[in-house]
């Protein structure tokens, strides 16, 4: 398996693009104290901006529906997005709102994360336009629930259009019941719980009883349980040092999305290599330190 790749799928994400702003602390501060660390980084995030950066680095295609406006903050996400030539379709252009950023504590001897963040909140009041014309040459389409009227109409105009969609969820969301009417994959985290659901099960059949016939949940460094069609399964998640956490379920779903829209890879295959490639992230700090370790790796270097 090379970084790049001759055949080029080509994919839409439509969802959440953030400023992320992270710290790597010795412990998580407690109430009323302060902290001070020796170096912050600041860079783009988002699931769907995350998802669409590692799409386009494996090889793809990958287009950006999501929400930025003009403020100068915007110039992370609009830098990172031109870095991996991310086509962007705007919805929020000429807004002058600070586009969402995200407080990121990292714990340096786990490599787990604490986020504070408004989301979707900044631009809750976007348009859920869709233009049809973003789907064209797409195999594939993932939406994340956040802004959640255009995510809809993408699903919804997708569908139509015999073009698969994938859901990243990790909550339930306001909406997300007309949203399900339009999705053909879900991939959740174990937090996910629909209304009446306890547990992962209840989910499945949740899910299922909707249409939905490819079905994974995932627990971070957890297996990966899945349903597809008939078959059932799970599948086993590589051990590493974690080293950051942060962003490993959006390039895992980035990477799932790549895999699935190439042919020759069947939906468990798929799973497999986007887990692969979401723990070597974890060895590394931020969401894109990684990508030049696994370049040099698949190369031989």
């Amino acid at each position: 398996m090379t970084a790049r790749s001759k055949q080029r799928p080509q994919g839409l994400f439509v969802g959440l693009a953030t400023v992320d702003i992270s710290y790597a602390v010795e412990e998580i501060p407690g109430r009323n104290q302060k902290i001070s660390v020796p170096a912050q980084a600041v860079s783009a995030g988002g699931p769907s901006a995350n998802a669409a950066a590692t799409f386009a680095f494996l090889g793809g295609r990958a287009s950006l529906a999501t929400a930025l406006g003009k403020h100068p903050l915007a110039s992370v996400i609009r830098a990172d997005v031109e870095r991996f030539s991310i086509t962007l379709h705007d919805l929020a252009r000429g807004r002058e709102e600070a586009p969402p950023v995200s407080s990121i504590m990292v714990l340096r001897r786990t490599g787990e994360r604490t986020v504070v963040s408004a989301n979707a909140a900044v631009f809750a009041s976007i348009s859920p336009e869709f233009n049809t014309r973003w789907l064209s040459g797409a195999a594939i389409v993932q939406v994340d629930g956040h802004y959640m009227g255009l995510c809809i109409a993408a699903a919804r105009a997708a569908r139509e259009r015999g073009i698969p969609v994938v859901l990243d969820s990790g909550s339930w969301k306001q909406g997300m019941g007309e949203l399900l009417r339009w999705v053909d994959i879900a991939i959740c985290s174990d937090d996910y719980l629909p209304p009446g659901c306890r547990d992962t099960s209840d989910v499945f059949e949740f899910l299922g009883a909707r249409g939905i016939r490819r079905i994974a949940i995932t627990g971070g460094g957890g297996a990966i349980r899945f349903v597809d069609r008939e078959e059932r399964g799970v599948i086993a998640v590589p051990k590493v040092r974690a080293v950051d956490t942060l962003g490993a379920g959006d390039i895992f779903h980035g990477a799932f999305c790549y895999y699935v829209a190439r042919p020759g890879y069947e939906f468990r295959g798929a799973l497999s290599a986007a887990a692969r490639m979401a723990s070597f992230s974890c060895r590394y700090p931020g969401t894109r330190s990684w990508m030049e370790k696994f370049r040099r790796q698949s190369d031989g270097g």
